[in-house]
Formats: structure tokens, sequence, C-alpha cells
């Protein structure tokens, strides 16, 4: 199988690297002169993606920004071929899956929302890995959720890249679970870090720490598009948890151990009813 990569970061490199590892024809592209050649010269990939040989490509990641994203595929998708499938990478859903579904009804070619549930703190094509993915949640959102033989090949198009598990959604779902999932904890730990009490945290940090803060170390350009772009579901997310904490600010204020043992409780509650849940589905 022919396979393209546009945008050969962290995950576009990462995918380039598993559909190379399981021995197919890997093509890539990237505005970064340097990310490229390294590509090239690394064999992440076997040739430079172009538009004329963009049509070779069974299968199409793109793995880019939101809005490059979507300016990629409404200035290439006349090239694709109609036997292919693309699938973007993309953290939000809503505006690239119109834009894709409303260009492969235009040129034939099968459109679906893609995004893997895994990653790092760090970015760059240098810290890409071929088992990235490997047990990590795949989220799709397909055209059409009752045809059983799409979301099969799917499934059997993205195996090369080791997901443990794909789970199928809309757009607006998507969008909705990512702004608790990820967003909320990604501006929860970039606010928690900037604490002048960090600078001196050395000798009385552990767990809880590392755990709060290592979402800190994000790439600001790109989460500053996605935060915007999932704003309405992000501000809902923002508006609960700045309420829930000034909860336990008050009770605090008016050292009233009950109320916040209260608090406490109502917690721990709803994290065992969630782990117990979750449990049971595994």
């Amino acid at each position: 199988m022919t396979v393209g990569v546009v945008g050969l970061g962290l995950i576009g490199g990462s995918m380039a690297r598993a559909y190379k590892a399981d021995e197919h024809t890997v093509f890539g592209a990237d505005i970064n002169s340097s990310t490229l050649g390294y590509a090239l010269l690394s064999g992440i990939i076997d040739k430079e993606l172009s538009p004329e040989n963009i049509g070779d490509c069974e299968l199409l990641f793109i793995a880019l920004y939101p809005e490059k994203a979507e300016k990629y595929l409404a200035e290439n998708a006349a090239f694709f071929s109609k036997s292919c499938t693309v699938i973007d990478l993309c953290g939000t859903k809503r505006k690239i899956c119109e834009k894709g579904f409303s260009l492969s009804n235009k040129y034939g070619f099968t459109y679906v929302g893609g995004h893997p549930m895994a990653g790092t703190q760090f970015s760059g094509i240098k810290h890409s890995r071929k088992d990235l993915f490997k047990g990590a949640p795949m989220v799709i959102v397909p055209p059409r959720f009752d045809d059983i033989v799409l979301l099969d090949s799917i499934k059997k198009l993205l195996s090369p890249a080791g997901f443990g598990s794909i789970s199928v959604t809309t757009a607006e779902k998507h969008d909705e679970m990512i702004a608790f999932t990820s967003q909320l904890a990604h501006i929860v730990s970039n606010a928690y870090i900037k604490s002048e009490t960090a600078k001196s945290h050395g000798g009385f940090s552990a767990g809880s720490y590392k755990d709060m803060t290592r979402v800190a170390w994000l790439n600001e350009y790109m989460w500053t598009e996605l935060f915007l772009e999932n704003s309405d579901y992000l501000l809902n997310e923002l508006d609960f948890i700045i309420n829930s904490l000034s909860e336990y600010k008050e009770a605090l204020k008016e050292n009233n151990s009950e109320k916040l043992c209260s608090l406490l409780k109502d917690g721990r509650i709803a994290k065992e009813n969630i782990d117990g849940n979750n449990l049971k589905k595994a």
C-alpha cells in the first residue's frame, strides 16, 4: 500500500514510521525543508509527496494544524485518487470534517476525521516513534455510521499503527469530549506551573506534581489554535471548574471543615464511580 503523510512532526512522523515498519511505501510532505530532508535521509519516508504522485496514495494522513489542514484539503483535493481514503489527525473535528466531507463529495475520495489519543510533551520528527500509537485509542468521525463495510475498511487501514481501540463518534461529540479530557487539562496544568512556589519545589514533589504538570510543557502555537477553534465547549468546562474551585476556596476561607470534607468526599465518590464504570466496560 502506498501511504502519504502530510506534516512530519511528532504525530505525522510517528505515523510514517509505523507504516514504513509495516513495509508499506510512504510518501511524505512538510513545509520545513530540514524536516523533509531528515525524513528522507533517515528512511522514515521513501519519497517526497507532491501533486504529481499524490494520486498514487491509497491512504493519506493529514497531520497539520486545523487551519492548515483545511487549506491543504482545499488546494489538493482535486489530485486525490477516488480510491484514496483521506484521514486528518487534527485535535478538533467540526471545521475540518465539514471541509473534508464537502470536498470528498465533490471529488469522490473517502474522507474520515481522525484523532489519535497519543503523544508526548515533545514535538518534532526527531521525537517521533513507530510505536507511539501502540495500544492507544483512536477516535474517528466517518461520513456514515451505518456503513459496516466502510468502518471495517477504516479499521484495516489503521491496523499498522497498532491502536488499542477505535471509537466512532460525531465531530460535535468529539469536540465536546476533548474540551474536558484534553484541552481543559492542558490549561489547568499550564496555569498551575506558573505559581512562584513551583520555582522551589525540588525535594518536595513526587507523583502528584509530575502528573499535574506534564502537559504544561506544550506547543503554544498549536494549542492556541485548538483552544480558539473549540472555545464554546472549552469555555463551558472552564466555567464549571472555576465555579467548583471557588467552593473549595470558600470552605477554606470560612474554616468550614464540614463543607470542605463534603466537597472532597463528593470528588472521591465521582472518581470511584467513573473508574468503576470504566472497569466494567473493559
